[in-house]
């Protein structure tokens, strides 16, 4: 179980020494979630409050694109929901071959770069034709059809679906035992992952930047555009208020949400809930197929258009990696970018590793489950406010500190760890709780100190996870794009970075060799999804992702 009764109560024979640790932890993530985010991010909303947000407020303007944000997010949400829900209950409750495989597949998109999703659906509605509000809202839908899947799937694996079989026996239809048992017991999680999802569909940054070619914009691309291409950093600033009004309010629900799921874990191991498809749910079977299929075809495209020109199919693209694009576009060639993008995205990763396993050493270590949730909380915040917005704080405050940090190569890492360790959390800490308590107290008992007892019982049982939040979080951190978007020099730039001023100029070289590098990145990405997969077995625990 997730919570167990283990997590949130310290060791009742925890010395003083394990509690000036868990002091030292909590204040070395809580400095660096202050200077790196907090300080960032209030300088912006002190730009805003202080820059006539009243008058942005007033612009009938800022209403349209506020409605258009919500309503892009809310189809999103939408059709992500209907594609996850068969793929959930195949992966919860069916014994099929393969599911380790889908499991896999399902993952790709959510950890694919915003701006490969963008590339590979303009790839596939053709081109600068392929601006829609549609397309928009399939690529959002496609990028987060793995948080519906896994966190409802993962609920749905560990319930008792003998209740179920009851009310089918007692002569309910399988919708009105679905409606009547399961979906009220799914709620919680729905819950969850819908807010999440529609947090991420508000924050779409690629996305709406390749696919709304400018004529279509959301909060965030109007962030980016009025501070890189207006200078109206006050007009940014308001409106970087409005949009951490919303996201607050969406983990709010989302937390709430996590917090019913987790009071009604008295659930059933997963090998005793599937077993193989019957009857008519084969048709639900066929249904995750065509999701899977569906899942597919914009990576389909999105290869085969790095190989296609108008003269056929040719590797000019793969050949202009080498080389600087069309009329010197970039300042370092696509070889450089992507060399730059493995050494910031390692940086990324073990500070973010850093950072996470002492927020997860803290969050196990904090005796009030009142505390506890709110400091998760808070190191959630990180995931929901915009990486436009961070990026954007981090220009108007970093000259404050010795050095000037806006110019110094550690300002990226930085960034995109902030992005990362909410993840690293979410995957380690739920194992870290699911530690039976007896197991630690048996050693205590033999002798060991509190130091001894994390090292041979906590350690050995996290390690899986620990490798696979690595790897998850060097795949997030190679794709990161928005605050990168920001920071990156010109001479330094990371390969999304670079992909997007490829984009963004004319020429078919050009082009070609932005697919060409989205194509790269994203092989890159499933290899390192398979191996996640397969590093962390049956460390997967209950609605984590």
């Amino acid at each position: 179980m997730a919570r167990g009764g283990a997590g949130l109560t310290a060791p009742a024979q925890a010395g003083s020494g394990h509690r000036i640790a868990v002091g030292v932890a909590a204040a070395v993530v809580l400095g660096f979630l202050g200077l790196f985010f907090a300080w960032p991010v209030a300088a912006i909303l002190g730009l805003g409050a202080d820059g006539g947000v009243t008058g942005v407020l007033a612009d009938p303007a800022t209403w349209r694109l506020v409605a258009f944000t919500l309503g892009q997010a809310a189809g999103s949400t939408l059709l992500a929901l209907l594609a996850g829900m068969p793929l959930a209950y195949v992966l919860a409750r069916l014994a099929i071959p393969g599911k380790t495989v889908l499991r896999a597949m399902i993952m790709v998109p959510f950890v694919l770069p915003t701006l490969v999703v963008g590339m590979a659906f303009r790839a596939l509605l053709g081109g600068d034709d392929g601006v829609s509000v549609l397309g928009i809202m399939l690529a959002n839908g496609f990028f987060n059809v793995a948080v519906v899947a896994r966190t409802v799937g993962g609920l749905w694996t560990h319930l008792d679906r003998r209740v179920e079989d009851t009310a089918r026996s007692l002569g309910a239809s399988r919708l009105r035992a679905f409606t009547s048992v399961t979906l009220p017991a799914l709620l919680p999680a729905l819950g969850s992952a819908l807010a999440v999802v529609f947090l991420f569909c508000s924050t779409s940054f690629g996305v709406v930047l390749v696919l709304g070619g400018g004529r279509y914009r959301t909060l965030e691309t109007e962030i980016y555009l009025r501070t890189v291409q207006l200078l109206d950093l006050r007009g940014a600033a308001a409106l970087s208020l409005l949009q951490l009004a919303a996201i607050v309010a969406a983990l709010v629900i989302a937390a709430l949400a996590r917090r019913r799921r987790e009071t009604a874990l008295r659930l059933r191991k997963a090998e005793e809930t599937a077993r193989p498809p019957q009857g008519g749910e084969w048709w639900i079977v066929g249904a995750a197929g065509v999701v899977v299929a569906a899942l597919a075809t914009p990576i389909v495209s999105l290869l085969l258009r790095s190989v296609s020109t108008r003269d056929g199919w040719s590797l000019a693209g793969y050949r202009a990696l080498a080389g600087t694009g069309e009329r010197g576009t970039l300042q370092v060639s696509g070889i450089d970018a992507a060399l730059n993008s493995v050494r910031t995205a390692a940086d990324a990763t073990w500070l973010s590793l850093l950072i996470g396993l002492l927020a997860s050493f803290v969050l196990i270590g904090v005796q009030r489950r009142t505390t506890a949730e709110l400091l998760d909380t808070v190191l959630m915040l990180p995931l929901g406010v915009s990486a436009v917005t961070v990026g954007f704080g981090y220009l108007v405050t970093l000259d404050a500190l010795p050095g000037d940090l806006r110019t110094s190569p550690l300002l990226v890492p930085f960034a995109q760890a902030l992005v990362v360790t909410p993840l690293v959390i979410r995957m380690v800490l739920p194992v870290l709780r699911s530690i039976d308590t007896r197991l630690r107290q048996a050693a205590a008992t033999l002798g060991a100190n509190p130091w001894r007892v994390r090292w041979e019982i906590d350690v050995p049982l996290a390690a899986r996870a620990v490798v696979a939040a690595a790897g998850f979080g060097f795949v997030v951190a190679l794709g990161e794009f928005g605050a990168t978007s920001f920071l990156a020099r010109p001479d330094a730039p990371t390969l999304p970075v670079a992909i997007g001023r490829l984009v963004s100029r004319p020429g078919e070289l050009n082009s070609q060799m932005a697919y060409a590098a989205c194509a790269l990145l994203m092989i890159v990405t499933i290899v390192a999804v398979i191996a996640i997969e397969r590093v962390r077995g049956r460390t997967e625990s209950v609605g984590e992702f």
